[in-house]
């Protein structure tokens, strides 16, 4: 029962209940000691997992302070678990009958940035649009200030901020987290969460929300019981194998697979037990480590990681490459792959399909050896990785049992914990011993493909690096040193673009989120005066291009009203360049006109990723659509490696290659006429505009075709029972006898029209995609040089001329091999 001191207008609270909301790290746990006025919330290395309540009494009130896990300020909402959302939800049901305030809690000493204030929004959207009267901003880190007051911190920091606070209603109080002992930071904080209560109340969970989300969990804690249970059976059945108890087998050969950022070489380090924290950068190439654990010699192989939600098609060719020889580099073969999945992310029917198209690079036979190992482990808490397992969806569930109810749990962090490797070898054992004690057979075959390719990708890259030496020898003397270098950067977004432009700058001047303007910044670098235009990325879908958008990527041209000396176009050797990306980089450059491409240089981002190889050799490899970009450029192509910033030669060379294009286009500078830019893109989006009102009529030309194609044919089938019927019926007794196959074509028939009934009336309100597809005759792809409008034109004509006859029906129904009755049987 609600106290009539809580309701909105009361003067005095008696209890107030707080919960504590915000990023990892950002002091959370800490504020709740410093308002409880003890260490009653664990904090420090360790990570909140679980929703904890702790009580207190301050200034002669009853404290209820609750603290749940943080959020990743790098991961958006669609990114965490659902168990993660779930709990989320129910932090407010943890301190009945709700509390008074939630505390966001922000450090100082940390930007608050674009991405963070969406990552802030969309939590806040979980508890609903009521939770914000409630919110009150607490700033931990206090001493950052120094002499600055809060009020002006906000000010100064950005939009972001000040849109918060505002969001929050102007409600916020600053800690000195070092100040535990300060009483009066924490009576100042009551004071406003009480004055705020007079006003609001407290927060009220929705009733419905609460159980349906209570009832999530207990269906997913049901079924977790269960594979667990299966699990445990499993592993019974397998010790059986072992007379003399489980252990593991003296050599074991392991590959490690998974994402990016999954926590892949953290594992192979685990189980190692090494405390090696590496130097940030990621895995680029395939490679054996070896040695002893608990008396079992081991390789393990670690491999690089794919974007969690590309599949194969869409990772560069040098990857799959070096996912397909890691089972070639534990000879003859390894006994278990271990495929990483964060339990701290989500994981999606997009995830799952990233995963089976990565697996399959190896071939099917990997699956029947595979295990599932859960990383960062610590942030499963107590619940069980079962939960997670059954609470995420269906796509994990999916792959668990693809890999036949096969997993394990590592908490990287904790790796003097043996136990935890020590289970997961003998899970692996017992898996082995399962399968008759075999490995897995990699395909030899692979390796002499493998190695095939890369002598003619190094002969092809020796060419085309002789050809790039004797034209810049050409120039040499040709080139004087320019005082003075403008250049704009393009590209698709993820590119890359905007962290190159803050290398060559040697300073954080543009953002490396999403940019919706266009940024110019200038800068002394290497006795120059170097000015960067920072464009707006493009996405390779070019439904998601907006002609104020294409405006404004061209309008960076403008910002420099003498020139660019060069166009650096961004591409990701990181990602696959392939004929999508090719055609979306061609629009967009393409609308500054032909002569752009005489000052375009190809900038390749993420120069990690060679890992060894040539430039050249990574130009070679990759698809076609590189090759002939760098060559539409006159073969002008610089690596950058955003991470070596300290390598002042990487930007000395894209400056001799950019005095050296200068001095071949005779000392003149790009300058695209912007009316005529204009009309490009005013022509590019009218003939967009076209397509789709022609896209519409084509569509509704077809559902009538179709419609009129059943219609037909529905009668055909009328017919045809007539026929049989009358038949049957003028039959003698001795040749009914026989004709059981006219009853068969009668029954068949009556099914085949109840069905086509049903289809027509569908069909009749629903766009039939597919059907455009198998109708449409074939024609020149646009991207081969067709007319899109020409083409819409024939297959218009096409379809007025198209005859609807009878001839047409078993051609195009799809019904022929199941209608056509068997001439004997006619004739019995």
């Amino acid at each position: 029962m609600e106290s009539p001191l809580e309701e909105p207008g009361s003067t005095t609270l008696t209890e107030v209940r707080l919960v504590l909301i915000g990023e990892r790290w950002s002091g959370k746990s800490f504020s709740g000691n410093t308002i409880l006025g003890k260490d009653a919330l664990e904090c420090g290395r360790a990570r909140t997992a679980q929703t904890e309540v702790r009580h207190a009494r301050a200034e002669g009130r009853r404290l209820v302070v609750v603290d749940g896990p943080g959020w990743s300020g790098s991961l958006s909402l669609a990114e965490i678990p659902e168990v993660d959302k779930q709990r989320f939800k129910l932090h407010a049901s943890a301190c009945p009958p709700g509390p008074h305030a939630f505390l966001l809690v922000v450090p100082l000493d940390t930007a608050f940035s674009a991405g963070s204030r969406r990552t802030v929004e969309e939590h806040m959207k979980l508890l609903g649009e009521a939770a914000w009267r409630h919110t009150l901003l607490l700033f931990t880190c206090g001493d950052f200030l120094g002499e600055r007051t809060i009020e002006q911190h906000i000010e100064g920091e950005g939009e972001s901020l000040r849109w918060l606070t505002e969001r929050c209603g102007n409600r916020y109080h600053v800690f000195h987290n070092k100040e535990k002992g300060n009483l009066r930071q924490v009576q100042g904080l009551l004071e406003k969460v009480e004055e705020m209560a007079q006003r609001c109340g407290f927060f009220r969970l929705d009733e419905a929300t609460l159980n349906a989300v209570k009832e999530k969990q207990r269906e997913a804690e049901e079924r977790a019981k269960e594979r667990k249970r299966r699990a445990e059976e499993q592993r019974r059945q397998r010790r059986e194998l072992f007379p003399e108890g489980t252990k593991p087998l003296p050599e074991l050969r392991l590959v490690v697979l998974g994402s990016r950022g999954v926590g892949k070489t953290s594992v192979g380090n685990t189980i190692f037990g090494s405390k090696e924290r590496g130097d940030g950068r990621r895995t680029s190439c395939s490679a054996a480590h070896r040695g002893l654990v608990g008396g079992t010699r081991l390789t393990v192989v670690d491999t690089p990681g794919w974007w969690k939600s590309f599949s194969a098609s869409d990772t560069p060719e040098a990857t799959k490459e070096q996912l397909r020889l890691s089972a070639l580099l534990c000879p003859p073969g390894p006994h278990a792959f271990l495929l990483a999945i964060d339990a701290d992310g989500s994981f999606g029917a997009e995830h799952l399909r990233a995963a089976e198209s990565h697996m399959e690079l190896l071939g099917g036979a990997a699956w029947r050896r595979t295990v599932v190992v859960f990383t960062r482990g610590d942030w499963v808490g107590g619940r069980g990785v079962e939960v997670h397992i059954e609470g995420e969806g269906e796509a994990l569930r999916s792959l668990v049992e693809r890999c036949e109810n096969r997993y394990h749990v590592i908490d990287n962090k904790n790796e003097d914990d043996g136990k935890q490797v020590a289970e997961l070898l003998e899970k692996i054992s017992e898996a082995v011993a399962a399968d008759g004690g075999g490995h897995f057979v990699p395909d030899q075959e692979e390796l002499l493909r493998i190695q095939e390719r890369r002598l003619r990708v190094e002969e092809a890259a020796e060419q085309r690096r002789s050809q790039v030496v004797a034209k810049r020898n050409a120039l040499r003397d040709a080139t004087s040193e320019l005082l003075e270098i403008t250049i704009v950067m393009l590209g698709q977004k993820t590119s890359g673009k905007s962290a190159t432009g803050n290398h060559l700058l040697s300073k954080e001047v543009f953002p490396t989120c999403e940019n919706k303007t266009c940024q110019v910044a200038e800068g002394s670098v290497a006795g120059r005066s170097l000015t960067v235009i920072d464009t707006p990325g493009w996405r390779n879908n070019p439904s998601a291009c907006t002609e104020a958008q294409d405006k404004e990527i061209v309008r960076g041209l403008s910002l420099s009203p003498q020139g660019v000396h060069a166009v650096l176009l961004a591409v990701a050797m990181d990602q696959k360049f392939g004929d999508d990306e090719q055609a979306a980089l061609e629009a967009h450059v393409g609308l500054l006109g032909a002569g752009v491409w005489r000052h375009a240089v190809v900038l390749l981002t993420h120069g990690d990723s060679l890992a060894g190889r040539s430039v050249e050799e990574h130009i070679e490899l990759e698809s076609g659509a590189l090759r002939r970009l760098v060559e539409r450029c006159e073969n002008r192509y610089h690596v950058v490696n955003n991470s070596k910033r300290a390598d002042p030669c990487q930007t000395a060379e894209l400056f001799q290659k950019m005095e050296e294009m200068v001095a071949a286009n005779g000392g003149q500078l790009f300058h695209p006429e912007v009316a005529e830019v204009h009309l490009r893109i005013e022509e590019k989006f009218a003939s967009t505009r076209l397509k789709e009102v022609m896209r519409r009529r084509l569509e509704a030309e077809f559902r009538q075709r179709e419609l009129e194609l059943m219609e037909g044919f529905k009668e055909t089938l009328l017919r045809l029972q007539g026929s049989v019927r009358s038949r049957s019926n003028s039959l003698s007794v001795v040749q009914k006898k026989v004709g059981k196959s006219e009853e068969r074509i009668n029954r068949t028939i009556c099914l085949e029209i109840e069905k086509l009934d049903k289809e027509m009336k569908r069909k009749s309100s629903v766009d039939v995609q597919s059907s455009m597809d198998f109708l449409l005759p074939e024609s020149t792809p646009a991207s081969q040089g067709g007319n899109p409008s020409r083409r819409l034109d024939n297959v218009l004509g096409w379809l007025s001329k198209l005859q609807v006859g009878e001839e047409n029906f078993s051609q195009t129904s799809g019904y022929r091999s199941e209608l056509d009755p068997d001439p004997n049987d006619l004739n019995e």
